[in-house]
């Protein structure tokens, strides 16, 4: 008998092509709930779009499932811990929109320039006013591009064939691959100054949420032109629409928004604004593609061969039980030096030491480098894609086994050089309790630490003196954020000491802002370790 395949949404007759020759391809209504939870009984994999909910009740509901497929980039309706939890393997197709998510970033930035969408609707209401549309030329213009992924290499790609000057905001990519791409690297203040166009290419985390906002539209080039199609709530809307009533920008190109579906903005009462409805993957092309990609997916797991899109370890290839619980740690651990480092690493090692040493810990270094990039580049990071994220930009990743012993069966050990001679060094350990794994911090920095490694962690580098902690619990307060657990660490009385806080919610550049400058921090950093 054929392994069986369900289609719960409409797929490419290509990609139905590539399954049927070999599994039993069944389809489903994915919406029908009963009708899904029956068919699942019998998959053996299953194939969804985004209308389709693939939760903890779903994946109980099929005994056979082996491989969860989303044919698209997100991973919203798909409760992959759930899956992870059964040995289900789960898989997307992270490129197949890129290019469709870069051309509508281009549309937009033209269409503003141009005045096509008011001109147009201003025309079928038959009024002929060519002077009031009047517009600008993009060549010779400069180009700000705010993110340097695989989406905004693209944007920048085409946007240059214009005749434009590019230059970018990526604190994450060597300024030697840049210059590559033929964009110069300036700060963010520098190119929200210098820009007569501003491109938006970030992935949506607790840091870049807000990132321009009252206070960067305030120091913009007047009559620039902002383009955002990669995710809502980057920008504030209310402060953008503000500085377009107030003529400090020219217009917007805006796909996504904070909240979606969204019918009501500030930003809709402006002619020089073009809203679309996200339409960033909304090609047949991209469709298509994400269809192929993970029809292609399935066959390779369903044959037990490896799967370059999987996104859960446990689907990968072996690892040792004793070895398993480190990869959680590894990756939080490139979590937290990424936050700290607030940049891009010229080299790192991940060094694994304790009795886990004697077994093939490779794997490790994957799990690390995941989490080196998991929060700064706009796509699903995998262990299979992470050392390709890293090789782009130019960031060399080793494994290093010391012999020598140490405190805990087990100590990871994530520790890089920054281009201007800073270095980064954070430790962690796994012990187990019996009934779960509890994943600790050792060491940040050559500050000894206890703390936890999970939730949203907050570091503070400060001289030490009394009053500190108080001031710092009670801004956090105020602002309605809870403390769960907090460290202080010093290496003598009076000398620089690092605060280590586990708070229950993201905070805002800004809160974090606030916090450090109230007690003079000369570091202050957060690093997001829930979903991991």
């Amino acid at each position: 008998m054929n392994p069986v395949v369900l289609i719960a949404e409409e797929l490419a007759p290509a990609a139905i092509e590539v399954l049927a020759h070999d599994f039993d391809v069944r389809h489903v209504d994915g919406t029908d709930r009963p009708a899904l939870l029956s068919a699942l009984s019998e998959a053996d994999a299953v194939i969804v779009r985004s209308a389709t909910q693939i939760d903890a009740e779903a994946i109980a509901a099929a005994p056979r499932l082996k491989v969860v497929a989303r044919a698209g980039v997100g991973l919203d309706n798909v409760e992959v811990p759930a899956a992870t939890a059964r040995g289900v393997m789960v898989v997307n197709a992270p490129t197949s929109n890129i290019v469709s998510a870069a051309e509508q970033a281009v549309a937009l930035l033209l269409a503003v320039a141009r005045n096509t969408a008011s001109a147009s609707a201003a025309l079928k209401a038959g009024e002929w006013k060519r002077s009031k549309y009047t517009g600008v030329e993009i060549q010779g213009k400069t180009v700000g591009v705010v993110g340097l992924g695989r989406i905004g290499v693209l944007f920048a790609s085409r946007i240059a064939a214009f005749g434009t000057r590019l230059i970018a905001y990526d604190p994450y990519i060597q300024p030697a691959r840049a210059a590559q791409l033929g964009v110069r690297l300036v700060g963010l203040e520098e190119l929200l100054r210098e820009s007569d166009f501003i491109s938006i290419h970030l992935p949506k985390t607790p840091e870049t949420v807000g990132l321009i906002g009252e206070k960067e539209l305030a120091i913009v080039k007047p009559g620039v032109r902002i383009v955002n199609a990669a995710r809502g709530g980057l920008v504030d809307e209310q402060a953008l629409a503000d500085a377009i009533a107030e003529g400090r920008v020219a217009g917007a190109g805006v796909d996504v928004y904070a909240k979606e579906p969204c019918t009501s903005s500030p930003l809709f009462a402006f002619d020089n604004v073009v809203a679309t409805p996200h339409l960033g993957a909304s090609t047949n092309e991209a469709q298509d593609k994400a269809g192929l990609a993970v029809a292609k997916s399935v066959k390779l797991a369903l044959q037990g061969e490896f799967v370059p899109d999987a996104v859960n370890v446990q689907a990968g290839g072996v690892v040792a039980e004793d070895v398993r619980p480190l990869l959680p740690l590894a990756e939080r651990l490139g979590r937290a030096f990424t936050a700290l480092a607030g940049g891009v690493a010229a080299s790192v090692t991940v060094e694994v030491r304790g009795e886990i040493a004697a077994h093939d810990v490779s794997v490790l270094k994957l799990a690390a480098t995941k989490g080196l990039f998991s929060s700064v580049v706009e796509e699903q990071v995998t262990y299979v894609n992470a050392p390709h994220l890293a090789a782009e930009r130019g960031v060399e990743v080793t494994l290093a086994t010391p012999g020598e012993t140490v405190d805990h069966p087990n100590l990871v050990t994530v520790r890089g050089a920054l281009p201007d001679g800073r270095t980064v060094r954070v430790s962690g350990t796994v012990a187990h309790t019996g009934t779960r794994d509890v994943f600790k911090l050792t060491e940040v920095d050559g500050f000894d630490v206890e703390i936890g490694a999970e939730g949203i962690l907050l570091f503070l580098r400060y001289a030490d003196r009394p009053g500190v902690v108080g001031t710092v619990g009670t801004l956090l307060g105020e602002a309605g954020v809870n403390i769960a657990a907090m460290q202080v660490a010093r290496r003598e009385a009076g000398g620089e000491t690092l605060m280590t806080l586990t708070v229950d919610q993201a905070l805002g550049a800004d809160l974090l802002t606030s916090a450090a400058d109230s007690i003079g921090a000369v570091a202050a950093s957060a690093a997001d370790l829930r979903d991991v």
